[in-house]
């Protein structure tokens, strides 16, 4: 039988592979459509996914979030089904009436943001519509804690959109044929997701009787998940309305390698929440205090370096993934973004205890402060120094709202942060970035090259100075015997 630590370290590892699978396809992504198609018509796709990205969080009402808080605890498949069909539905009425809305104002909208793509911004409504039903479905799929399941239609998804892109971009085809794709992939999803879940758990008119406990755990994210998108995005449509859409695609292809540490934080925002409240309603705080600190502790074991490494290896390597031009304006914009991601890693961890205790509210007017003060230092600042200015209006954000996260997260409990493990990273970062920097790299080969040497510096040097106790390795060893030991018994 799996402990708590076992179903939750598994569960890490699946959705730590099905991420990285996701972001490698993006860097397929990245040096086809900036060298296929040019950075103007990437601004335009990076702002049509920024939009999908919008919409689709308003129009949920938080509700998949929410089943993720609600559902870990439910036994009884009857309870399940009513709870799951009564968001669905709700989800479902919402996203239809938006998304008619989005269609019928494409003219206005694409004349503003999108350089006149009326088209595109149609399709654009489809897909939000579409999408908004699959983040459903792969919420039921996170509460359950069914995380294989969830891999494989992500994984699925992601790497069959990118496929049939791909074709079509190296046929010769542009940025409609790419959104049409994007459609068509969405659609496919959906059905397969409706199938499976309407296997596992049948389907049944919804009395909607659980759902104002749904709407008031979820409506208060509404505003977060807005305003954490105005700080996530928004720099792009300021940077497209000032500087146009060339610079968006600049930016966004610097900043896209720079939220690489991000991915983290999509990881234990997958499992954190339903492993948490699990813990939290058992009364288990003891376990649910060293999940957060474990989870902090190794994100930061990853974040630090990796801002380090984009200081010294970030030109090259946009040069490798992108163009000559990109390079040379983006570099200084990913080793920023790579501290914003680093300040957004912390926040995003800790921030699970007000997510624990049911204080969404407190999360939601974090990010609201942050994206007013972000928009309005963009207005300021994009004008006056360019692209640049995005990237540091983000970074005020970002530390803004992690200053209130962590400020009322530590007024309901502490968490043990091991600070001489914060000070070895720094330490061993910086051996590795001397040694990168002595390599020099100037090619492909000795791009790739030169990171594999800094990850094995890194690793051996923390290994050195004690970075990881005894106790965490014989944890680690034990974890791994028990999932072989229990995959063997299941087999």
């Amino acid at each position: 039988m799996e402990n708590s630590y076992q179903k939750f370290t598994k569960d890490v590892i699946v959705i730590g592979i099905t991420q990285i699978l996701i972001s490698l396809s993006g860097i397929i992504f990245l040096p086809l459509i900036t060298k296929k198609l040019g950075a103007a018509d990437y601004g335009i796709w990076t702002q049509v996914l920024a939009a999908i990205s919008l919409v689709t969080g308003l129009v949920g009402l938080g509700l998949p979030y929410a089943m993720t808080r609600f559902l870990p605890i439910k036994t009884k498949k009857e309870e399940i089904q009513e709870e799951f069909w009564s968001v669905f539905t709700l989800v479902s009425l919402v996203t239809i009436i938006i998304s008619i809305i989005i269609i019928i104002a494409a003219k206005l909208i694409a004349r503003f943001f999108f350089n006149g793509a009326t088209d595109i911004i149609r399709i654009t409504g489809l897909i939000i519509l579409v999408n908004s039903l699959n983040g459903v479905f792969t919420g039921f799929f996170r509460s359950l804690r069914q995380m294989i399941r969830y891999a494989i239609f992500s994984i699925l998804n992601t790497y069959c959109q990118i496929g049939l892109i791909v074709i079509l971009v190296l046929n010769g085809q542009g940025i409609m044929s790419m959104t049409l794709a994007l459609l068509a992939i969405n659609i496919a999803i959906l059905f397969s997701l409706f199938l499976v879940t309407k296997h596992q758990i049948g389907i049944i008119r919804p009395h909607f009787n659980k759902i104002k406990d749904y709407l008031s755990f979820g409506i208060p994210t509404i505003p977060g998940n807005i305003s954490a998108w105005v700080v996530f995005s928004s720099d792009t449509f300021v940077i497209g309305y000032f500087l146009g859409v060339f610079s968006v695609g600049i930016y966004s292809a610097a900043t896209g390698l720079g939220d690489i540490p991000i991915m983290i934080i999509s990881i234990l925002g997958f499992i954190l929440p339903p492993a948490l409240a699990k813990l939290y309603d058992e009364g288990k705080m003891h376990e649910l205090k060293i999940h957060i600190s474990y989870s902090l502790k190794y994100s930061l074991a990853l974040a630090i370096p990796f801002v380090f490494g984009a200081a010294v290896l970030g030109e090259p390597i946009l040069r490798l993934f992108s163009t000559p031009e990109i390079a040379e304006k983006g570099h200084i914009i990913l080793t920023f973004e790579t501290i914003n991601s680093l300040v957004l890693v912390s926040c995003g961890v800790v921030n699970h205890i007000l997510v624990v205790v049911k204080k969404t509210r407190i999360i939601g007017i974090s990010w609201i402060i942050a994206a007013a003060i972000n928009l309005g230092l963009n207005v300021l600042m994009v004008p006056r120094i360019g692209i640049i200015g995005g990237v540091l209006s983000t970074f005020v954000a970002y530390l803004a709202a992690e200053i209130i996260q962590l400020y009322f997260s530590f007024k309901e409990f502490t968490i043990p942060i091991d600070w001489r493990f914060i000070i070895k990273c720094l330490i061993a970062s910086g051996i590795m970035s001397i040694v990168i920097w002595l390599m020099k790299p100037t090619n492909s080969y000795t791009i790739l090259l030169t990171v594999l040497v800094g990850v094995i510096t890194y690793g051996i040097t923390i290994i050195v100075l004690k970075g990881f106790s005894r106790n965490e390795f014989v944890f680690f060893r034990g974890l791994v015997s028990g999932l072989l030991r229990i995959k063997t018994e299941r087999g």
